[in-house]
């Protein structure tokens, strides 16, 4: 069921506003934020999860720090464009593959890869093109000013 966000009440608003900037918020904070009683608070979070509103909580992890500091984004269009559209399923198992957005232009699909180093990322490639048999364009995060930013 899709939700306008027109729909979706002023409180429901501010705590999906809250919770995206940091998920582990508790109930409590939460109500002091809205106004509302923990329980009160408890109870809509459910109902927004429910509502599939809310998909899941996740940490925001240092990719420099795990040792992954390369980002690249990578366009995938099919080589012979008769063959059936199924490049997400073929790269699925690719670990490095961070996101797979499909996309309307040129390409068939944008992917978000982290790599440890330009080789990792020259040898994810070939491995793209011999799963998916797909022609590749790539593109290097130089620094990401921000990323993730909450709805508002």
């Amino acid at each position: 069921m899709r939700v306008a966000t027109s729909d979706l009440e002023a409180t429901d608003r501010k705590i999906l506003e809250l919770l995206a900037r940091d998920g582990r918020m508790s109930f409590t904070d939460l109500g002091k934020a809205t106004g509302l009683s923990t329980s009160a608070v408890h109870q809509r979070v459910k109902r927004l999860e429910q509502r599939s509103l809310i998909l899941g909580y996740g940490a925001t992890i240092n990719h420099d720090e795990i040792g992954l500091p390369l980002t690249a984004f990578i366009s995938i269009r099919p080589i012979d464009p008769s063959q059936p559209d199924d490049s997400p399923e073929r790269l699925r198992h690719i670990p490095e593959i961070e996101s797979c957005w499909s996309v309307a232009g040129e390409e068939s699909y944008i992917l978000k890869i982290r790599v440890p180093t330009p080789t990792s990322l020259e040898d994810l490639l070939a491995r793209i093109r011999a799963a998916a048999n797909v022609s590749t364009r790539t593109t290097i995060v130089l620094s990401t000013p921000y990323e993730g930013r909450p709805v508002t």
